[in-house]
């Protein structure tokens, strides 16, 4: 059995997050996870909680739902919500997943949420077959191979791409880094750690070693962890 999908629900309108809502909950295969009243309070939930598709309205105050999506790392599918289709082009233009009109029937609702599972799953299939990616660090894009990388450490606004023979800072957020990476080699161990499995010499004291570098097991990620490895 396939695992469900987490959802978050932004809207100002708590009428209207009830109604989505109990929309997501009466949908196989989905589960409600947050909500948010605001764009701006979404971004801080977005790094506490783990999220494959946001229900995102648009017109909100201090920041809209596009302007959210703008800041998004491309790691969530977004299906956009609201009353006024004019805004229809822009969130093409920000290659949202969906654009809902309010008011919606479920067979709408569905259709987003139904392409929205299509893409996680074609990316999860691609996400498992890489072997390297592409990262923006000192004004270049630099080639990296996956297998290079030791382990991935949180600081600040930006993320710390530790190899052994470089150091790379790239303005990223975790969340979106473990997005990105297949998750049968790549494993957080802690809020600011993500681990290459293949390259850990040894587990002690709840710390994950890798070369000289000792790596805290964070008690929230120690059963990920150990679910992961291949333990003989």
């Amino acid at each position: 059995m396939a695992a469900e999908l987490n959802c978050m629900v932004v809207d100002d309108d708590p009428i209207f997050r009830q109604y989505i809502s109990k929309q997501i909950k009466e949908t196989s295969g989905l589960k409600l996870v947050v909500e948010a009243d605001s764009a701006t309070k979404a971004i801080d939930l977005l790094e506490e909680h783990e999220v494959d598709i946001i229900f995102l309205d648009v017109q909100m105050p201090e920041m809209t739902g596009i302007e959210l999506v703008a800041r998004l790392n491309n790691g969530y599918e977004v299906i956009l919500v609201t009353a006024n289709d004019s805004y229809a082009v822009d969130a093409f233009d920000q290659k949202v997943t969906d654009y809902l009109v309010k008011p919606f029937e479920y067979d709408r609702f569905s259709k987003a949420v139904t392409k929205a599972k299509g893409n996680i799953e074609a990316f999860r299939k691609k996400k498992d077959s890489i072997e390297h990616i592409f990262i923006k660090s000192d004004g270049k894009i630099i080639h990296l191979k996956l297998a290079d990388i030791l382990f991935v450490e949180a600081l600040a606004d930006y993320v710390v791409i530790n190899t052994e023979a470089k150091k790379y800072i790239v303005h990223h957020t975790m969340k979106g880094v473990e997005k990105k990476l297949p998750n049968q080699r790549f494993v957080r161990v802690h809020r600011s750690f993500i681990v290459n499995l293949e390259k850990i010499d040894f587990i002690e004291d709840l710390s994950v070693h890798i070369k000289v570098k000792a790596i805290p097991i964070g008690a929230s990620y120690k059963d990920i962890l150990y679910k992961t490895m291949n333990f003989l």
